[in-house]
């Protein structure tokens, strides 16, 4: 693989290489079932948008993370990943003690690689609470060779290292973990992120970076990409959070929130100018999410 840089400023979709992945992504079903705890209401995004997406940016695979707003029914995205195929789509789901054996397996026959526990949108942030929930997810997952996916703060990552090390099954952390663009590399927790991510514990998305930087074109969050790739290239992963769902302050939950425009070309384009490297870009885009998800 050429180590040739790549453009900084645009990124093409002739740019990207066979194979890449969009790690994290949502659909939702015009009328499917919604949480009643859910903090917010989606706007509609089917698969043809999704799809649409995806071949707009020039990315191959995909990966499909269970919403908040729809609890445990996973039934939504089931019908997603069947329309997309195998060859392209994978998913995460949301599931809780009440999940049966019988429904993981077939959530496993429908692509789905690994669960979700999100404690950022629940307001979760007490690591007694996280241990149990990550232990208990686990123990689930395992056998089935699934990932646990977590959404929290650095603090929480930080007081669960050794909990995190010790998982009989692989973590993936979402969203930078939650770092702050304008913390820098010397925020608390990030050196734990950081030994997690050296000994091989646990994937990291670069996702979302939007969520954590107010800096014109996000360029705080360059330091904390660049070091969590070069703390381990082959754990890293990127994604693009599409469409972009989330609370917009002022609306009530059940009003429906409207999806952030993002420009995910430029939020690949950015990733090209962090990885520095075309065979960097091809490990986080391509071989990490083919050995992760099983593509």
């Amino acid at each position: 693989m050429s180590t040739r840089p790549l453009p900084p400023d645009h990124l093409p979709p002739d740019h990207l290489p066979p194979g890449a992945c969009d790690c994290h992504t949502h659909v939702f079903e015009e009328g499917h079932f919604l949480d009643p705890a859910r903090s917010y209401t989606p706007g509609v995004m089917t698969a043809a948008g999704l799809r649409a997406h995806l071949d707009g940016l020039g990315l191959d695979r995909v990966v499909l993370v269970q919403p908040s707003t729809y609890g445990t029914d996973n039934s939504g995205m089931e019908r997603a990943l069947a329309e997309l195929g195998p060859a392209r789509a994978r998913g995460v789901a949301v599931i809780d003690a009440a999940t049966e054996d019988a429904t993981l397996r077939r959530l496993h026959a429908a692509g789905v690689r690994g669960v979700r526990i999100n404690l950022h949108t629940a307001g979760r942030a007490d690591p007694a609470a996280a241990r149990a929930m990550l232990a208990e997810a686990a123990a689930r997952v395992a056998p089935l060779g699934w990932h646990v996916q977590v959404y929290t703060e650095m603090p929480v990552i930080a007081a669960l290292a050794e909990d995190i090390a010790g998982l009989p099954c692989g973590v993936v952390v979402d969203h930078f973990g939650r770092a702050q663009g304008a913390g820098g590399i010397g925020q608390p927790g990030f050196a734990a992120l950081l030994d997690l991510l050296r000994q091989g514990c646990v994937h990291v998305k670069l996702s979302a970076a939007h969520r954590m930087s107010a800096a014109p074109d996000l360029a705080d969050m360059a330091p904390i990409a660049r070091a969590l790739i070069a703390a381990n290239p082959a754990r890293v992963v990127w994604a693009s959070d599409f469409p972009h769902s989330g609370v917009r302050p002022g609306l009530a939950p059940d009003a429906v929130h409207p999806f952030h425009p993002i420009d995910d070309a430029r939020a690949l384009a950015r990733l090209a100018d962090w990885a520095g490297d075309a065979a960097t870009l091809h490990r986080i885009l391509v071989e990490n999410p083919a050995r992760l998800y099983g593509f």
